[in-house]
């Protein structure tokens, strides 16, 4: 029987279906039938409908619907609107960052294909049906009813066009001589004519013939409001004249060519060029496709429920889209392909296919490429250009797999699978590497020409791809299992399941039935061409013997240095500390100097760059346990003709392992005879007062292109002082100068750009270099720093005294070059980047404090949102860096301070500093002495609000429009207070005295306090009654200044990357549940927590070993992607309806469109954070040089919420360096809702700002773990109330000055600012630098309108998805009878898969009540099905679930205890242990419970298992990924990359075949037999219970064996485990007699 759930995903197209002859009819009302039956209801209304289905009218709560009635959006008079301009077609070029950031999307594909050839309409139905029950992947508009996009791909349905041709006297057109056009036209009749023409004049002149136009019929009733305002004209286009591959290309040519027609056109008829829009026209598919919701894309379509429709294979896809904009077009499928995911890589692939695409020929196209170009377009989505790359590559008679491969590469490197089986493949991979850089991300990629049917998932393996086979030769591919509801029913037929690995492929030839795996597939793409003869030629440079000696006199060095604008700081902080280590130095507090272009000291042009970071619609990826799928290889030389490969000729003649050359390296290019490398000096006339460094920028670009026109492949750009006279261009100018100049003249491809720098020395300036187009780096300035530090007597002695290990000079050059390296690859992970030929030019930066003139210079298509420095100001910004260092006589003996990182007097100025840490304690009483001291605020208010511009809002005055009011009108302090939270600090980065000082004082005033990452202890949820007159307390004995009442509790919960502290009676425990995407200080990287500072109480909260460092991983597990956000959102409101579910995002450009995808995902509250935040520790470069300002990132998330009329659903909140009531205000007017206080708060409470929290060596015990340090704490929770009771009267005062009487009534009003510059002249305002004269700041002064209440929002219930199957369980009277009083009782029901996060409202109302382990009853539930996605997540104690059937992702996500077990049914025939049954990432931040799991499951399995035990039958790659504690047993064979970062616990793992040890990641664990009793036991124990709770074949059979089985098994072992019974039993006998001895 199908299920409930599959019925209702089609009744909505039943209903719509006409009485026509042909029409399903009799299906629709049986499903109808089947809804009014088994549906389940709300209050008993059996006509409700799910609201995670999507379908309209529901009852329950439909997804995305606001509680609070939208606003009139009505902008105000004289305001602008749009934050995005209307822009001109596209027409080549470099590709402007701003364009790609309008549209992100997420997704849910698959496909339905028969291999015997069969054309069925059941093909097209079943593919419906699978399309409905993935309505959760997608999203919709701000009306709930139009759908962010759905659609199918499928065979022409030949049967049915042929009728209606055969209807309406249309002859000639049959399958293999003609074609069909599926056509978008514009509503503007004018326009729709005008289309027309152009598509049937390109179709004639390709010799070609239009013999009609269809009107497809739809039903528009189905479509939703938003979707309907740009609803297309619907027609079809038949066409013949030609046969074959002749025909398709024709018909491609036809419509690119009427596409550039209607581009062109869009000038006179603006509009046309994105209204006409051609799906595809080809003689083989047809897509149907539209902003619709997937329940009504049958509906919608009225072909689709016509029986004549047959087919052979259906691509289905729903879209989930961050831009709430309807825009049909992106709908997809494609005309080639359907994706699930996100290419992080677009920036670079654009540009780079922008600067290739001139020597891209092949003679199928007879010359006419131009007709066909631009190949891409920014304006189009990912996907859509994926799409396009992909098409003509086929069209140009490559292989439909062969161009999959090529463009999206698996991590071919350290692959001991594919080593074994398939290593042909390598070659193939190695010649495209230089060609072709990947189109690299999440990605699922469904695809087909009409004649091969495939998918093929991404290197990293981060979408979930699961396909089965059926006895009649069905395959079925999907992102879910489930899809059909037929797990059960269909069990007998099923012969096969599988899942996609990490960068495999599957393939089907639709006109054979053959059906090839992974390794067929590579195999045959590898054979095709001898790769390895083409590779001969190509050499692969190994690195040189770096220098021994220095190079430069101190003297020379010292004045290099100054000339290259070091600091002292620099050179001691950065660049010494990576040669002695070899890593990055790590530093704490965040970035509260002035942003470079507010800064009166100069500043390298690097730093006015930002690096991007993965923030929801794409994931960071983990460089320290994932780094195996990253590479830096780089290819030097010219790129050949993609689409006609001609062996050697067409690749570059150099490979290089990493980009950081040392000076021999360059030597050793420079002396490859086929490179015909040049140098070329990057120097100017520094003395011409005006246009100095432009002149010398024109000469430089012009002398590489005459370079690169005379024949070399490599320009060696140089600033080296014996190369050219005058002063140095700065590299980062003359690098991307030089890219887009080559790029405009046609001779990009043609050479490759190295770079000789003194001005580079650290991770981010030479991430800069290669983003905006250096192939290599060559950082000898630093690299004779190195040299030369070593050989001073500092080293020398420290060597001798054993302070330091004794290096060579050449050691310090590779831990220089090492520490670059690993730099580099963190940054390209958090942009999840894997390939630096994925990051090199595709410009992933924002520019802040950069002009119009300097972008167009070199940095085309980057955003620069706020103007700033030209070339002169640049020019005489540079030359500062030698002035401030000359000496007043003699020789340089040093090179100056800057203080950049530190408070130094008279250097850079810092927003905390000493002064103002003195001001508030003196403010606030510390200590809990008093009530503070309103004058001694006002002290430190001046200080604050009269300081230097620190950041943007220091440049904005406030304006008001209202003569001001009495102060007695203004709201009160307590209501103000009442929108006050802290920041996430965790307790661990700073002391349990600090931040239970901080939640008791938030708790005081009404606010909210955060507990950040890493848990709570359960003893903070009571409230104290203990406390004496003295305010002290027994039950808190480390605090001061408690009143009985008091309570500690963290109302916001934090729920971070690692899942440290997360257990469900901890969730239970919030009011607000917050998703930490990302954070201020290190945004796409994870948490970071030195081992110091682990103590065993710290531990003990996070489930983790004492002194072991937590690095957690970036968001990458389950928030990686809009819809698996969506998805942990989903859970967390599952398991606590009543908590209000945050999401934190840190601000870059594009955050709007993110913050669009997090509303639309039924976030409650949106957290915008500064790229400055406060950390306890950090890698300095992410402090220094990533995220940007919170105003930009505020400001921006406001205007588009409230343009998409999505305000009225979220709360925002700013956490951006609130420091005083004025910042309230400003944050205030810029939109935010809710006011976050972080490092203030901490100062508050006694923080002298040390900065040195990194150490665990705070001296007055707010970030030290260090008792005796603590023991200093001096604050109470007193000082920080006083203070927030200033700053709320602050916001009283400046309110009334305004003359409004609330925050409700500035909210948004950011028209009321005015830029600070008020002189006639437009030169910048006193006092600050003349840099800041071209600042524009109209992006933050500009209103969005009207944005309604923001009271209302903040009162607004907890966003809910409606009834579901946990509601059905918790009405059982049984049940709640069980709950109740402690019994047990067993239950069963079905489950369909979106039943999603199955059973974790179960375990949060049992966890609420008992704690996680605390219940001594037992829920035993029984489900048959396929269970959605996050399973079992969250299962506490006492709850006990068994599943048969199957199981998507996130199985026992964050599981606390309970036990959880997973079966076939039982009358599948195939073997258990061979076949996929749950899905990927499963028990991820398990606390506890037990999981059996009778088949295999996916890819990073027990990924930050802290405390939970299982058994599977196998898994994909990186299991036991960052495990802290649990045993993990496997019994079938396993991916790679097996216990990367694995610290705790234990692994077991049966090795059949001998090949385990080549899996294992051995960085940390060690690998062993199983030999001490206590493990063999542990084993054996576990299997037994697995095959008692699952009755496992193969573990039946390992038990039966067991002395043969027990030596196969591997013990996996982390050093905190080394001492464990379980592994060793010189330990066990050690303590045995210890104990006889006492």
């Amino acid at each position: 029987m199908a299920s409930v759930a599959h019925a209702v995903a089609l009744a909505p197209m039943a209903g719509a279906s006409r009485a026509t002859p042909g029409r399903s009819s009799s299906v629709a009302k049986s499903l109808r039938a089947n809804t009014r039956a088994n549906a389940r209801s709300v209050g008993g209304n059996t006509n409700a409908t799910p609201s995670f289905l999507g379908l309209r009218k529901a009852q329950a709560l439909p997804r995305f619907r606001s509680a609070v009635p939208s606003p009139d959006a009505a902008p105000r008079t004289g305001t602008v609107v749009s934050a995005v301009e209307s822009r001109a077609p596209y027409t080549g070029g470099a590709v402007d960052l701003e364009q790609i950031l309008e549209e992100r999307d997420a997704c849910g594909v698959g496909f339905v294909a028969s291999l015997k050839g069969l054309r069925t309409h059941k093909t097209i139905t079943d593919s419906l049906m699978a399309l409905g029950c993935m309505e959760h992947r997608g999203a919709c508009s701000a009306d709930d009813d139009s759908g962010d996009g759905a659609g199918i791909m499928c065979t022409i349905p030949w049967k049915m066009l042929g009728k209606w041709c055969d209807e309406n006297a249309i002859a000639g057109f049959a399958e293999g001589s003609s074609g069909v056009g599926m056509v978008f036209l514009p509503q503007d009749k004018k326009q729709a004519a005008k289309g027309k023409e152009l598509l049937e004049k390109s179709i004639v002149k390709e010799g070609l013939v239009v013999l009609g136009w269809r009107v497809v019929p739809v039903d528009k009733t189905v479509v939703g409001r938003m979707a309907r305002d740009t609803e297309p004209v619907i027609e079809q286009v038949l066409v013949g004249g030609a046969t074959g591959e002749e025909l398709e290309r024709k018909l491609y040519v036809a419509r690119k060519t009427a596409e550039k027609a209607a581009a062109q056109l869009d000038a006179k008829m603006p509009g046309i060029a994105e209204n006409f829009y051609v799906c595809t026209m080809s003689g083989r598919t047809i897509v149907y496709k539209g902003m619709l919701r997937s329940a009504v894309v049958g509906a919608f379509y009225l072909d689709l429920q016509d029986t004549d429709f047959e087919a052979q294979f259906c691509i289905y896809h729903r879209r989930f889209s961050t831009n709430t904009v309807p825009k049909w077009p992106l709908a997809q499928p494609m005309r080639f392909l359907g994706h699930n995911g996100e290419i992080n890589t677009l920036q670079g692939n654009l540009n780079w296919m922008a600067s290739k695409e001139a020597d891209m020929t092949h003679p199928v196209w007879d010359g006419r490429e131009a007709e066909l170009r631009p190949i891409c377009n920014p304006a189009a989505s990912d996907s859509a250009n994926l799409d396009r790359v992909a098409e003509l590559l086929v069209k140009s008679g490559r292989p439909v797999a062969e161009t999959m491969m090529l463009l999206v590469p698996e991590a071919y490197r350290n692959h001991p699978e594919l080593d074994a089986t398939y290593p042909e493949v390598e070659k193939f991979y190695d010649y495209f590497a230089g060609m072709q850089e990947a189109w690299d991300g999440p990605a699922l990629l469904v695809f087909s020409d009409g004649k091969k049917l495939g998918c093929r998932l991404d290197r990293n393996g981060l979408r979930p791809a699961r396909f089965w086979r059926t006895a009649d030769d069905y395959i079925y591919v999907a992102s879910e299992v489930g899809v059909l509801g037929d797990v059960i029913t269909n069990a007998k037929n099923v012969v096969a399941k599988g899942r996609l690995g990490p960068g495999q492929m599957i393939e089907a030839d639709l006109e054979t039935g053959e059906f090839l795996e992974n390794t067929q597939v590579a195999k045959v793409v590898a054979t095709r061409c001898d790769y390895a003869e083409w590779l001969k030629d190509i050499m692969f440079l190994p690195t040189a013997e770096p220098s021994g000696t220095p190079k430069l006199t101190s003297v020379e060095l010292l004045q290099a240095q100054a000339t290259a604008g070091y600091a002292a700081e620099d050179v001691t902080m950065i660049i010494e500390s990576m040669a002695g280590t070899g890593g990055e130095p790590t530093w704490s507090m965040g970035d509260d100097a002035p942003m470079p272009v507010l800064s009166g000291r100069p500043h390298l042009l690097y730093d006015y760059f930002k690096q991007r970071f993965a923030q929801v619609t794409n994931p960071a990826i983990d460089p320290l346990r994932e780094g195996l799928v990253m590479s830096l290889e780089i290819t030097l030389g010219a790129k050949g003709n993609l689409l006609n490969n001609d062996g050697a000729k067409d690749i570059p003649a150099v490979s290089i392992k990493s980009p950081v050359l040392f000076d021999e390296d360059v030597d050793a290019v420079l002396a490859v005879a086929s490179l015909k490398a040049v140098r070329v000096p990057a120097f100017y006339n520094a003395d011409a007062k005006k246009g100095g460094l432009k002149k010398g920028l024109d000469a430089l670009c012009k002398a590489a292109e005459s370079a690169v026109a005379d024949g070399s492949e490599c320009v060696v750009l140089t600033d080296k002082p014996e190369f050219g006279a005058g002063s140095a261009i700065p590299s980062l100018l003359a690098v991307g100068a030089v890219h887009h100049h080559l790029i405009s003249v046609g001779l990009r491809t043609r050479a490759s750009i190295v770079v000789e720098t003194a001005s580079a020395f650290s991770t981010h300036h030479v991430a800069c270099l290669i983003g905006y187009g250096a192939s290599a780096v060559n950082p000898w300035l630093g690299l004779e720093t190195t040299r030369q530090w070593r050989l001073s007597k500092k080293v020398e002695a420290a060597i001798e005294r054993g302070k330091m290990p004794n290096m060579s000079v050449a050691d310090t050059q590779r831990n220089y070059k090492a520490a670059l390296n690993a730099g580099l690859k963190k940054i390209l992970s958090k942009m999840g980047i894997s390939l630096l030929t994925s990051y090199h030019g595709a410009q992933i930066f924002e520019c802040y404090g950069i002009g119009p003139e300097l972008i167009d210079a070199a940095f085309k298509g980057s955003v620069s949102r706020i103007g700033g420095l030209n070339l002169d100001e640049l020019a005489a910004e540079t030359a500062m860096f030698a002035s401030s260092n000359e000496p007043a006589d003699g020789e340089i003996s040093s090179i100056s301070a800057r203080g950049m990182f530190q408070v130094k007097p008279g250097l850079e100025y810092h927003a905390n500093n000493q002064e103002m840490s003195k001001l508030l304690h003196k403010a606030v009483d510390l200590g809990g002495k008093g009530e503070g001291s309103a004058d001694a605020y006002k002290l430190y208010e001046e200080h604050r609000n009269e300081r230097p511009a620190t950041s943007l809002r220091d440049m904005l005055t406030i304006v008001s429009d209202r003569k001001p009011i009495a102060i007695d009108e203004v709201e009160s302090v307590s209501k103000i207070c009442e929108r006050f939270c802290t920041g996430g600090m965790s307790l661990g980065a700073i002391s349990r005295e600090c931040h239970e000082a901080i939640a008791i004082a938030v708790n005081r005033i009404g606010g909210r306090s955060n507990s950040g990452e890493g848990g709570e202890d359960p003893q903070r949820n009571i409230p104290i009654d203990d406390a004496d007159a003295e305010g002290n307390s027994n039950t808190f004995p480390h605090l001061r200044g408690l009143r009985n009442g008091d309570i500690a509790t963290s109302a916001i919960r934090q729920v971070a990357s690692g899942r440290f502290g997360v257990t469900t009676a901890f969730l239970m425990g919030a009011a607000q549940l917050e998703i930490k995407v990302a954070q201020g200080a290190k945004p796409g990287e994870g948490g970071q927590l030195p081992g110091k500072k682990v103590s065993p109480y710290i531990a003990s909260l996070r489930r983790s070993k004492a002194g072991v460092p937590l690095i957690p991983p970036p968001p990458h597990h389950d928030i990686y992607s809009i819809e698996d956000l969506s998805q942990l959102i989903y859970d967390l409101h599952m398991v606590n309806p009543k908590a209000k579910v945050s999401v934190k995002l840190v601000g870059q450009a594009g955050i709007g469109t993110v913050a669009s995808g997090v509303a639309k995902s039924n976030a409650d509250i949106i957290q915008i954070s500064g790229g400055d935040g406060g950390t306890g520790a950090s890698p300095l470069s992410s402090i220094k040089h990533a995220g940007g300002p919170m105003e930009m990132g505020l400001v921006e998330a406001h205007r588009t919420l409230v343009e998409n009329d999505l305000r009225q659903r979220v709360v925002l909140r700013a956490d951006g360096g609130c420091r005083s009531g004025l910042d309230v205000i400003q944050c205030a007017l810029m939109g935010a809702d809710e006011y976050g206080f972080g490092t203030v708060a901490m100062i508050a409470t006694g923080c002298v700002m040390a900065r040195i929290c990194h150490t665990n060596n705070c001296p007055v015990g707010v970030a030290s773990q260090r008792e005796e340090l603590r023991a200093r704490f001096p604050g109470a929770p007193g000082d920080l109330v006083n203070f927030f009771q200033f700053c709320a009267q602050e916001v009283r005062e400046e309110l009334a000055r305004m003359g409004y009487k609330s925050l409700d009534e500035v909210i948004g009003r950011n028209d009321l600012f005015k830029q600070a510059k008020t002189l006639g002249d437009g030169s910048a305002s006193k006092g600050q630098p003349a840099k800041t004269q071209r600042l524009d700041l109209s992006f933050l002064t500009t209103s969005s309108g009207a944005s309604g209440s923001s009271t209302a929002r903040r009162n607004s219930p907890t966003h809910n998805d409606g009834r579901v199957l946990d509601d059905e369980i918790l009405e059982d009277p049984l049940v709640i009878t069980a709950i109740a009083e402690e019994g047990e009782v067993t239950i069963s029901r079905k489950i369909v898969n979106v039943d999603r996060a199955a059973t974790a409202r179960v375990a949060g109302v049992v966890a609420a009540k008992y704690g996680d382990s605390g219940f001594a009853g037992a829920i035993n539930i029984h489900l048959e099905g396929s269970a959605g996605q996050s399973f079992g997540a969250f299962c506490v104690g006492g709850v006990n679930v068994r599943l048969e059937g199957e199981a998507n992702d996130y199985v026992c996500k964050s599981m606390s205890g309970g036990e959880v077990a997973i079966l076939p049914p039982k009358d599948s025939p195939f073997a258990p242990e061979d076949c996929i049954i749950a899905g990927n990432t499963c028990l991820y931040g398990a606390t506890g419970g037990r999981v059996f799991i009778n088949g295999r499951a996916g890819e990073r399995f027990a990924v930050r298992n802290s405390l939970a035990e299982t058994v599977v039958e196998g898994t994909g790659d990186h299991c036991c990924e960052y495990m802290t504690g649990g045993a993990v047993v496997v019994l079938g064979k396993v991916g790679r990359n097996v216990g990367a970062g694995m610290t705790g616990g234990l692994g077991y793992f049966l090795d059949e075949d001998g090949t385990f040890p080549t899996k294992v990641n051995g960085e940390i664990v060690t690998m062993q037999r199983v030999e001490s009793q206590a493990g063999q036991k542990q084993l054996k124990t576990l299997i037994e219970a697995h095959v008692l709770k699952t009755g496992s074949p193969k573990g039946t059979r390992v038990l039966a064996a067991w002395a043969e089985a027990l030596p196969k098994f591997w013990q996996l072992v982390p050093p905190s485990e080394a001492n464990t019974p379980e592994a060793s039993d010189e330990v066990v006998e050690e303590v045995v007699s210890t104990a006889a001895k006492a």
